[in-house]
């Protein structure tokens, strides 16, 4: 498990983490989200004594990150997929890796077979595309079948199956009981990956649940529509309903699915569709956000 208590990082005049708390439990993946300059890729660094903290703890099974003897067999973590010596193999930096640690040769080859880089295994690692460079980071993050893993945008350069299968990956690791980490910027990635989601804003927590915890609790809307659309039009207005048009039917805001229908019943509407529609996580995340949000851009003028 990883444990943040009261965690705060000053950087002169800047605060990049701010009092924050939290655990990460094993046997779920753990989303990690916040918009730039919020203190997800710093809380990171102190948790793996990459930073010192002005105060507060970061602990990884109780420990802080230095007080392990083989870091690699209880944490593995990819935080820059491009921090390894350019004229190394992949072979190469996993066994220097290995060896620190006293972890078997035999491990190496394991973990590219497991990330699918075997073929590339001899190449120098500057060679590698963006894609590649994030499969060598996650085995080497899996180099000592470690219980606990983080992972700082660890979908960058990915296509499509590689997408699919990280977020495979992440859900058999946590099946296993393992402690997983992840932040991403991709929400809907998030949503499909994620069982639990901790959201942080100017280095402070601002909430954490599940992601029907945080969806459930968005203000709903329900897609109505009726064959005879002015009729329905009518019906809204005259009981004061806040609604919007969209394609051939409405959004409406301010009324449940049940009482959308009995409003229509009363006026003698036929309805065709009546679809509730829970907000997303990425909207959720936009609205929980945005008074966190260090750089904003306003809608382009039309002429």
């Amino acid at each position: 498990m990883i444990s943040v208590v009261h965690l705060t990082k000053r950087f002169r005049k800047t605060t990049a983490v701010n009092d924050l708390s939290f655990d990460v439990r094993p046997g779920v993946v753990t989303g990690f989200l916040g918009p730039n300059g919020s203190g997800k890729s710093t809380t990171m660094r102190l948790i793996l004594g990459l930073d010192f903290a002005t105060s507060g703890s970061a602990t990884v099974n109780g420990k802080r990150y230095r007080e392990l003897v083989q870091p690699l067999r209880e944490v593995g973590a990819l935080l820059d997929a491009k921090a390894v010596h350019p004229g190394r193999s992949a072979r190469q930096h996993l066994r220097a890796l290995a060896a620190s640690n006293r972890l078997a040769a035999r491990r190496v080859d394991e973990v590219l077979e497991l990330t699918g880089i075997s073929s590339v295994a001899d190449k120098k690692v500057g060679t590698f595309s963006m894609g590649m460079s994030q499969r060598l980071g996650i085995a080497a993050a899996l180099l000592g079948d470690p219980g606990i893993l983080l992972f700082d945008e660890p979908v960058n350069g990915l296509d499509p199956e590689g997408i699919r299968w990280i977020r495979d990956l992440f859900q058999s690791l946590a099946r296993e009981g393992r402690t997983v980490f992840v932040s991403s910027h991709l929400m809907s990635e998030m949503a499909l990956t994620a069982e639990q989601i901790i959201v942080i804003g100017r280095g402070r927590l601002i909430t954490q649940g599940s992601v029907d915890e945080l969806t459930a609790g968005a203000k709903s809307e329900v897609y109505v529509r009726a064959r005879d659309t002015s009729a329905l039009e009518d019906a809204l207005r005259t009981r004061a309903v806040t609604f919007r048009p969209e394609g051939p039917g409405f959004v409406v805001a301010s009324l449940d699915a049940e009482a959308i229908g009995d409003l229509a019943l009363a006026a003698g509407v036929a309805l065709s569709t009546l679809t509730p529609q829970r907000a997303s996580l990425e909207e959720v995340f936009m609205d929980l956000t945005a008074d966190s949000v260090e750089y904003s851009a306003s809608p382009a003028a039309h002429s």
